[in-house]
């Protein structure tokens, strides 16, 4: 078992954990992520490594309430345990040449983006970070964004951060003043990286996107996580969760990510019951 040693409500939806797993935190690196189970009767869902603490032995995940597992995770509190928790798991994200990278993050996507960030930013590379939300009730992370990058944008849907964009509105005005950037790393839905990485190809700049499709095994076993890259099939856990993004069948992984559409809305038929518990600490 794997004990909460800390629970923290983000926003109305998106909750973060601090999870006692020191054989994981031993190990892991930006862009990798676990396979956790709620229970012994759970299923398997995974979820990025968004912050690690080698001497303290834990793991943080940052996690969006949206089907029947992450409402039970939510459930959990401090103090409480969950009984699985497998990883690191998946490729690191590649550092090593960068000089000057724009992290793009997209929603909850961006609980994604900010160890990616932290981890360029640790590693001497100037970052410059876009990150978009519907609202401003929505923002995560806004405070750990700004304290890891050298220039942060914030921009939504509805303009309640005070400044109503698109992140592919921004990328492009940084981008037209005359930055130039070694990578553009874009993290969050996927129709967001699809458009991120259009127009990054438009002016030639090396791009990768995070790709987290169904897992079951986390092994490259099962096959749910295939992905169309190059015209190859990959696999998101092993050979993932990053890849180039100019060369991955959005469209494809667009229409993959809708085949349990149907299971999943049937899996939320209790969510009154489960969203009305009090936030953690």
């Amino acid at each position: 078992m794997y004990q909460i040693i800390r629970r923290e409500q983000l926003n109305p939806t998106v909750v973060r954990m601090d999870i006692l797993a020191p054989a994981v935190a031993k190990k892991a690196l930006p862009g990798q992520f676990i396979i956790l189970r709620v229970d012994d009767e759970g299923e398997r869902i995974p979820l990025t490594i968004a912050s690690y603490d080698r001497e303290a032995g834990t793991v943080s995940i940052i996690f969006q309430i949206v089907g029947a597992t992450t409402r039970l995770l939510a459930a959990k509190q401090q103090g409480e345990s969950i009984a699985d928790f497998v990883g690191p798991l998946g490729t690191p994200t590649h550092m090593e040449g960068l000089k000057k990278v724009a992290v793009v993050g997209g929603g909850v996507g961006c609980a994604i983006a900010y160890p990616v960030a932290k981890g360029l930013h640790d590693h001497g590379v100037t970052v410059h970070t876009i990150v978009g939300f519907r609202s401003q009730d929505l923002v995560i992370l806004d405070e750990e964004f700004k304290a890891c990058s050298d220039k942060y944008v914030l921009v939504s849907d509805d303009g309640s951060t005070g400044r109503k964009a698109l992140v592919t509105d921004a990328l492009k005005e940084l981008i037209e003043a005359g930055e130039q950037y070694d990578q553009v790393i874009a993290i969050g839905p996927l129709v967001m990286m699809k458009f991120v990485s259009r127009l990054t190809k438009e002016y030639g700049i090396p791009t990768v996107v995070s790709m987290n499709p169904i897992m079951i095994d986390g092994t490259g076993m099962c096959g749910g996580c295939r992905l169309t890259v190059g015209g190859e099939t990959k696999f998101a856990c092993v050979d993932g969760p990053e890849f180039d993004g100019h060369l991955v069948d959005f469209d494809e992984a667009i229409a993959r990510s809708q085949f349990y559409k149907e299971q999943e809305q049937a899996s939320d038929q209790h969510a009154c019951r489960l969203l009305n518990i009090e936030g953690g600490n």
